[in-house]
């Protein structure tokens, strides 16, 4: 999209010192410059707290486009991106699988349920959070790697970007359900067994 449209490309990160290496192979694959907010126990922080720390880092930025991954690998919440739009007070797109500039905003395809699709069409500026499979990577080249180490990496702090780390929501226990067997007599004839046994398939168990 910058090769197409121009203007630059900002890799925006937040994580521990070693996140740095990541940011340098997105600088080597054609980010123009980076923010790395460093923070050493970002598992204090809940999603609203990330996107806190990401929309405080984002906004003087003014940039057009956000693009978020769908999902992180731990908990996979999916929850960062929306809620950065949410901060920013920006549309937002999610699960999306491919995006075209227009002469108002841009196009986007989402992904649905069976195969389908959504062609949407948003203003800019805007969030997407961006599906798998939307490109190939890049493979860094050799003057990609020389660049990327001349490249400017802004680092920030969270006391800086002034946002709490108390999370709103917290994960009280990850247990699997407990999985037990009930039998249960429905009394009457035929026609009030089946009656009954109606109610409760959609009421109870509600699978009609």
């Amino acid at each position: 999209m910058k090769e197409k449209h121009g203007g630059e490309v900002v890799a925006l990160c937040a994580g521990p010192a070693r996140a740095s290496q990541t940011i340098r192979e997105a600088l080597a694959k054609g980010a123009d410059r980076a923010i790395h907010i460093e923070e050493e126990n970002l598992h204090s922080f809940d999603t609203l707290g990330i996107a806190k720390l990401l929309a405080a880092a984002a906004k003087p930025e003014q940039p057009d486009l956000i693009l978020t991954g769908l999902q992180s690998d731990d908990l996979g919440y999916g929850q960062t991106g929306v809620v950065l739009a949410e901060v920013l007070g920006l549309p937002h797109g999610t699960i999306i699988m491919a995006v075209e500039k227009t002469d108002s905003g841009i196009r986007v395809k989402r992904e649905l349920e069976d195969g389908w699709f959504q062609q949407v069409e948003m203003p800019l500026p805007a969030v997407l959070t961006i599906q798998s499979g939307i490109n190939k990577l890049r493979y860094a080249t050799l003057m990609g790697i020389k660049k990327a180490k001349t490249k400017e990496i802004k680092r920030q702090t969270v006391a800086e970007l002034s946002v709490s780390a108390t999370p709103t929501a917290v994960i009280a226990r990850i247990y699997a359900p407990q999985r037990s067997k009930h039998t249960q007599i429905l009394e009457g004839n035929a026609r009030e067994a089946a009656a009954k046994l109606v109610e409760k398939l959609k009421f109870e168990v509600r699978v009609i």
